[in-house]
């Protein structure tokens, strides 16, 4: 069982999907977690009490982090109930599963992407690392994409945004590494969660998501949350700036 005892984290877009099975092993591991919510109160307050039951410290705490201001008062609340930070995990994202090819795209969409899935993720790591540097350490965890890396046809916006987020970690790794601060990133394939499920929940989308999988199926949110959990603990003390793949052999990118 991997410790995270005496640990304070912080994960964004914790109260759903990859966030929330993020929040519930990180809890189970006895870190003391704050994690952010956009809209839904009412799951944020439901997992808070699930999580609770380990043990630990469990916040929530609205927030958009595509706003600077939200993403420093997240921090600062983080702060404040914990003491101190030592994990980051920037998770916040959607993803749309509409096909909108370059040429319909508006500005509005595009703009959208940016600003909460590459945009959210500066934020929080802007407002985050000096803390981190002050005390000497820190694990920085991005969440990106096998879109990252390959490329998806008419989702475009969305792959940008998080080949975005592949080159800000390699970027911030060798930044931070003198700092004692690791930055590093998983990049899931398909997923089965609630943004994924007008996909995964039809017939046709399964057939079409899984036929490029070798292992058949898509990922569980709590198949992405262990890797993550990897990256945060002591067995990984010498990994930074990596790309950690979690695709069922989808895309074999090393």
């Amino acid at each position: 069982m991997i410790s995270l005892a005496g640990k304070a984290a912080l994960i964004t877009g914790g109260s759903r999907g990859i966030g929330a099975a993020t929040v519930r092993s990180f809890a189970q591991a006895g870190a003391d977690v704050v994690f952010n919510y956009h809209k839904n109160k009412e799951a944020a307050e439901q997992l808070q009490q699930e999580a609770r039951k380990h043990g630990t410290r469990i916040e929530s705490f609205k927030a958009d982090l595509g706003k600077m201001a939200d993403a420093k008062s997240l921090v600062e609340f983080a702060r404040e109930r914990l003491g101190r930070l030592d994990i980051l995990v920037a998770n916040a994202g959607i993803w749309n599963a509409e096909d909108i090819s370059i040429g319909k795209m508006s500005e509005r969409e595009w703009d959208d992407m940016m600003r909460v899935n590459l945009k959210s993720v500066y934020a929080a790591i802007h407002c985050a690392v000096p803390h981190m540097i002050a005390q000497k350490s820190g694990r920085i965890i991005a969440i990106s994409s096998t879109a990252g890396q390959r490329g998806e046809s008419f989702h475009s916006h969305y792959a940008a945004s998080k080949g975005g987020v592949i080159s800000l970690v390699k970027s911030l790794a060798t930044e931070l590494g003198r700092h004692n601060i690791l930055v590093n990133c998983v990049a899931p394939g398909w997923v089965d969660t609630e943004m994924s499920k007008s996909v995964l929940h039809t017939k046709k989308g399964w057939k079409f998501a899984t036929s490029v999988i070798p292992l058949g199926r898509p990922a569980t949110a709590e198949e992405i949350a262990g890797p993550i959990l990897f990256l945060a603990s002591d067995l990984a003390t010498f990994m930074t700036g990596e790309i950690l793949n979690v695709n069922g052999g989808a895309v074999l990118c090393g």
